[in-house]
């Protein structure tokens, strides 16, 4: 009996200790309360930007569920109006450009059985681009850091900085 707790309780930790750990970023943007809500996949030694994030392809910015993105104001994102409220944050990475998706379906996992991801266009509020930068220091972790002029999301040897006013 005590062997099976201890297997039951091994598995139960094992279980909630997931590969992509779900974490938050939260701060203030021109006096909007900004939280993105991600789940955070590390490198691992693969190749991220064209590997397993194939460029052109729509990504659910994030692993596991889609990524939330949250505004308690309307704000502008790269100039564009974005209303108050919670979105799905999906994003089309390029080599040159990127494409961030501002979506008003929210609560899906973030890809379908057949792989694709979640995101209707249809249901698509904004879309804006963003030219992401190489840096040197590998960022091992994704993440999304929210700044006094928008945000960023930072992995592998990329970062991708928004505007928001």
């Amino acid at each position: 009996m005590l062997l099976a707790i201890s297997a039951m309780l091994i598995t139960s930790f094992t279980w909630a200790q997931k590969a992509s750990p779900a974490t938050e970023a939260s701060g203030k943007v021109n006096g909007a309360t900004i939280n993105i809500k991600y789940s955070a996949p590390s490198v691992k030694s693969r190749t991220i930007w064209g590997g397993l994030v194939p460029y052109d392809k729509v990504w659910r910015a994030g692993a596991n569920e889609a990524t939330i993105f949250e505004t308690d104001k309307d704000i502008q994102v790269e100039g564009k109006t974005l209303h108050a409220g919670k979105y799905s944050l999906y994003s089309i990475p390029g080599q040159k450009e990127w494409t961030l998706i501002f979506n008003s379906a929210t609560g899906q996992w973030g890809v379908t059985r057949g792989g694709e991801t979640s995101e209707d266009p249809s249901k698509d509020v904004l879309r804006v681009k963003a030219k992401p930068v190489k840096v040197a220091t590998l960022q091992e972790k994704l993440s999304y850091d929210i700044m006094p002029k928008g945000f960023a999301l930072r992995w592998e040897n990329l970062e991708v900085p928004v505007s928001i006013k």
